[in-house]
């Protein structure tokens, strides 16, 4: 999807980066200072306010594709401009300096997630319905993977399709899927043969989620939230007209899915709290001469640092050719860790005023708190990713895995 990286020039970046300025000045104000920015990790807004949030995104989505910077990694067949993806990270930076409508975890797992998948594995006729409508915040689509009975084991899960003439009938149980409550579409994947082994056995499918026997049903989070949602699939028919990818090769989608998800999570720097509202606080509440106070604060400040780094050492490398491989684990992994200083040194910082004095601060931090474990499980839990790591990274010996070769309904449940 990215155009060549090793031929862009500083030059051509610096002057790529001035007329992106340009083009937002004229339609978004500057952005305020980070201090007194949101620390939510997840929204807790009600249904009409998240759904008026989602308008907005998509409308600012809608504009920017149209002026040319909406798909700048992507083929100009698709409405992209056919640059790199360094071009789409310097917009992305200078973005930031500007007041945009905000974020959602929907519009990202559209335009990310489904859209590069829908365009690696669709058929023609899939990738003209929804690449480009994905992209342009048209369409909005979820992901429909983790089960109550399979979460960090995602190949193991159970919800069955059968095959039904010329389309399947599906019946199962979804859960964690954010934003489905508002979705137009689905990423589902199926088990297709049970009597094959678990991984082999999957086929993934683009589903309506306007179809009969689909119910949605919002969780409630202990950040206040529902942000996430469980779906109900009863009989549910799918043409195979939607099927995405092969029979019985759902495990790659998946699995190509999973990779944008884990390489888009390090790019989620505007997520939370961090040093910025951290230092902020500690200010306003004289507990800068604090030494735990001190010492959280730099190490805030040196994750953050070590993050920019980072990114920069995953441009350089991606300008080289190189592909990024299991390093999504490792910046997602880290990210998640950085999330969870940020919330111990919020709790160091304020004291108990993070649960008893609201006027405080207490409340946005609270916020932040109780939402940031969530993305230790979210594409892919902490354990999951230090398993990819030490396997395909650091090269250690495979954990031993007693269903593997063995027939999905042979395994123990």
């Amino acid at each position: 999807m990215d155009g060549p990286m090793s031929d862009v020039s500083e030059a051509e970046l610096t002057a790529f980066a001035d007329t992106a300025r340009a083009w937002l000045a004229g339609r978004l104000p500057p952005r305020a200072d980070d201090a007194g920015r949101s620390v939510a990790v997840f929204h807790d807004l009600p249904f009409d306010e998240e759904r008026a949030l989602l308008a907005r995104i998509q409308h600012w989505l809608r504009t920017r594709f149209d002026a040319g910077y909406g798909a700048l990694s992507w083929p100009e067949e698709y409405g992209g401009a056919g640059l790199s993806e360094l071009h789409e990270e310097v917009f992305a930076g200078v973005e930031r300096e500007f007041e945009t409508p905000g974020r959602h975890e929907l519009t990202s797992v559209s335009t990310a997630l489904i859209a590069p998948t829908v365009q690696l594995f669709g058929t023609a006729r899939q990738r003209e319905r929804l690449v480009r409508p994905l992209l342009r915040g048209d369409e909005l689509a979820c992901q429909l993977f983790s089960e109550p009975g399979a979460g960090s084991d995602l190949a193991g899960l159970g919800t069955r399709a059968v095959r039904d003439g010329d389309g399947w009938i599906v019946t199962g149980q979804k859960v964690w899927s954010s934003g489905a409550q508002f979705a137009g579409w689905g990423e589902l994947i199926t088990r297709t043969d049970p009597d094959l082994p678990k991984h082999k056995g999957l086929t993934a499918f683009l589903l309506p989620m306007d179809t009969p026997g689909v119910e949605v049903r919002p969780l409630r989070q202990m950040s206040g939230g529902s942000s996430f949602c469980e779906v109900f699939l009863d009989d549910v028919r799918i043409p195979d007209s939607l099927r995405l990818g092969e029979v019985g090769g759902g495990w790659s989608v998946t699995l190509a899915t999973l990779g944008f998800e884990r390489g888009h999570s390090g790019a989620e720097v505007d997520l939370g709290g961090g040093y910025a509202q951290l230092a902020e606080d500690a200010r306003r509440l004289g507990r800068t001469h604090d030494p735990e106070v001190r010492r959280l604060l730099a190490e805030v400040w040196v994750a953050e640092q070590v993050a920019t780094i980072s990114a920069q050492r995953d441009r350089e490398a991606r300008r080289a050719g190189d592909q990024p491989g299991p390093l999504g684990s490792l910046r997602k992994l880290a990210w998640a860790q950085r999330l969870k200083l940020v919330s111990e040194a919020a709790a160091v910082v304020l004291g108990p005023r993070l649960i008893a004095d609201a006027a405080d601060g207490g409340w946005r931090w609270t916020e932040h708190y109780l939402g940031a474990p969530g993305y230790r499980i979210a594409g892919g839990s902490d354990e999951v990713q230090r398993t990819i790591i030490a396997e395909r990274l650091l090269g250690l010996p495979p954990e031993p895995r007693a269903d593997r070769g063995v027939a999905w309904k042979d395994i123990p449940r």
